[in-house]
This record gives C-alpha cells, sequence and structure tokens, in this order.
C-alpha cells in the first residue's frame, strides 16, 4: 500500500503546473460579449456547427456501411438522398443567417479545428 501511495504522491507532483514567472507580462483576459445579439448569434452558430458535424458523421458512417455492403441500393439510394436533403437544408440556414458552411467550425485550440476541411485533407 505504501508503494502506491508513493507513486500517487510522484503523480500529483509531476502534475502540479510549474510556477510562473513573476516578471513576465500577463496577458489580459478576453471579454466575453454578453450583449443580447452577440449570445444569440453564437449561440446559433454552435447549434449549426453540432448539426454539421453530427451531419459528416453520419455520411462517414453511411460511407463504411456502403464499402462493406451493408446496403440495398434502395437503401443506398435513399440514404445519399436524404443526406444530400440535410446538406441542403444546413447551407439554406447558414445563408439565411450570413454564415457558409466554412464558418462552421471551432477552433480546439492545441486540439485544431473541431471539423475536418470541407475536401476531406488535413489543414
Amino acid at each position: 500500500m505504501d508503494d502506491a501511495g508513493g507513486a500517487l504522491a510522484d503523480a500529483f507532483r509531476i502534475m502540479r503546473a510549474p510556477p510562473t514567472d513573476a516578471d513576465a507580462p500577463r496577458r489580459p483576459a478576453r471579454r466575453i460579449r454578453t450583449d443580447h445579439e452577440s449570445v444569440e448569434e453564437d449561440l446559433l452558430k454552435l447549434v449549426l456547427t453540432v448539426v454539421e458535424l453530427l451531419r459528416q458523421l453520419i455520411e462517414r458512417q453511411a460511407l463504411r456501411r456502403v464499402d462493406a455492403g451493408d446496403l440495398t441500393d434502395d437503401q443506398e439510394e435513399e440514404l445519399g438522398a436524404t443526406l444530400m436533403a440535410l446538406h441542403d437544408a444546413l447551407s439554406d440556414l447558414c445563408a439565411e443567417h450570413g454564415y457558409t458552411l466554412r464558418d462552421l467550425n471551432l477552433d480546439l485550440g492545441p486540439l485544431g479545428p473541431l471539423l475536418p476541411p470541407a475536401d476531406g485533407t488535413p489543414e
């Protein structure tokens, strides 16, 4: 038990944040805009981004099923038509609110963008 406790203490010691340099200039905190219009627009963009992410995931899964031969020809055709209709509807919603599908992406900092590029190549 002492070995496990020692290992756990070492893990916590290693994971502590490094000391900050008191002389280093501090970056100002980002200001959050909380006016009614910007909150609505940001929420709308977030919802559209999540819908686009789900659409892309469903599309990839559909392609896997088509490649595996799990679907009949009629199912493939219906799935393709449904995915195209969803893409068109999402594009229309974006255009209605002044966005393009390329605008629907979240920057996850060091992880990169949430959505892959439209052409499938990494950015």
